[in-house]
């Protein structure tokens, strides 16, 4: 009873972080919080819940899906909302915004493509590796445009791109 009592004046303090953050907040029967922030406009939103080990599973849902990671405590989640609404922020000043979040749905959406793909058809050794080339390429596109272009979000390394990353 005082673990429970515990997380949820924890979760009261997140919540509160959260709301001076301009969040709307959303509890779903104590388990799944959604939050939600208009910021210029834009609709930018996160799904968390707690899993059975009792850690947190964060998902960005708008502009576009993304599943963020996973995390030990709730004021974590909190920490990486904080610096994800920086960087979108730092983001929507660039007059290529708008391109780069249709972008990024498109890829969404080719995961999606590609997972329906090998679930509802045989799909041969060779065009499978057609396919994999197709993304190695696009990741070594990612990698040039990243060595030529100026950095402008230094508050933070990136959790993923690093020039030496591979698949």
């Amino acid at each position: 009873m005082a673990l429970m009592s515990s997380r949820l004046i924890r979760h009261d303090i997140c919540k509160d972080e959260l709301k001076k953050m301009g969040a709307e907040f959303i509890d779903i029967q104590g388990i799944m919080s959604l939050v939600k922030f208009d910021i210029n406009g834009y609709k930018i939103s996160y799904a968390y819940h707690v899993n059975e080990d009792n850690t947190y599973l964060l998902e960005r849902l708008k502009p576009y899906f993304i599943s963020v990671g996973y995390y030990e405590y709730e004021e974590d989640i909190v920490d990486v909302i904080r610096t994800d609404i920086d960087q979108f922020k730092n983001a929507m000043r660039s007059s290529n915004f708008e391109q780069f979040i249709e972008l990024d749905n498109h890829l969404s959406k080719l995961v999606r493509l590609f997972e329906d793909l090998y679930l509802y058809y045989n799909i041969k050794k060779e065009d499978l590796a057609t396919l994999d080339d197709s993304v190695d390429c696009i990741l070594e596109n990612i990698k040039s445009v990243m060595a030529k272009s100026e950095r402008v979000y230094t508050k933070k390394d990136p959790d993923v791109l690093k020039s030496d990353i591979e698949f």
